[in-house]
């Protein structure tokens, strides 16, 4: 059986007085983390039609090996989105200075409803000058290259400003994807949605920022990540020049 088309999905939607499907576009690319995309779509999926969008129809592999499929390329995708939504991911820089990303999201948020990312993604909505006068999260490694091209850092895992809501690291995609629906649909659809989800988050370790992380642990991690984060402080620099 073929799935529903989205103008008939919106048909069935105003026939039975139901809030259309949303119209959700989500930037994939090579080495983003899957779960910065799969945890928002996980809340948003199943109340509309998600448009995962790259330059081709190629495989896409992401940082942790698994590939996703595009559903649309760049030049098909929906126009009048609901959500446009970027993941973050160990690659963010290469695509910071990609010319047809940054195209692409400019383009789009022209007119969606919500412009929004998760993780480094919010570096990628900076480079595009989608985030210029807004606060905007994104993960605690990122900071220092977001307050860099001028963005109002936020430490909060999700921040809403106007129309920008961005979450911080990875995880934090299932919180800002259920506050994005909550905006969006109601608190009670989001609260049905994180109650289907079973999301009950108990972690095994107190260790999930570094305000609570043990130093050492901290000191780790950013030595393990210190070539990724030149990386993306020189690519800063050179949107900034």
């Amino acid at each position: 059986m073929s799935n529903p088309t989205t103008s008939s999905l919106g048909e069935q939607a105003r026939e039975k007085h139901i809030p259309e499907p949303l119209r959700i576009a989500m930037l994939i690319y090579p080495g983003m983390t899957l779960l910065d995309m799969a945890g928002p779509q996980s809340a948003l999926g199943m109340h509309g039609e998600t448009y995962l969008a790259w330059k081709n129809r190629e495989p896409v592999l992401t940082d942790s090996g698994v590939t996703v499929i595009p559903t649309h390329t760049f030049e098909d995708c929906a126009d009048d989105l609901d959500v446009l939504f970027v993941p973050g991911g160990f690659q963010t820089a290469q695509w910071m200075e990609d010319e047809e990303v940054l195209a692409f999201l400019t383009m789009k948020a022209a007119d969606a409803k919500y412009v929004t990312s998760v993780c480094s993604g919010a570096l990628i909505l900076a480079a595009a000058g989608l985030l210029d006068g807004y606060r905007a999260a994104t993960h605690w490694r990122a900071h220092d290259a977001l307050a860099a091209m001028g963005v109002e850092v936020a430490r909060e895992r999700v921040v809403i400003d106007r129309n920008r809501i961005t979450g911080g690291g990875v995880t934090a995609g299932l919180d800002f994807g259920l506050t994005l629906l909550a905006t969006l649909r109601g608190d009670m659809v989001a609260q049905m949605t994180q109650l289907g989800m079973e999301y009950d988050p108990a972690p095994p370790f107190d260790c999930g920022t570094p305000e609570r992380a043990d130093p050492a642990l901290v000191a780790a991690f950013s030595a393990m990540t210190k070539e990724i984060n030149e990386e993306t402080m020189a690519a800063v620099e050179r949107i900034s020049r």
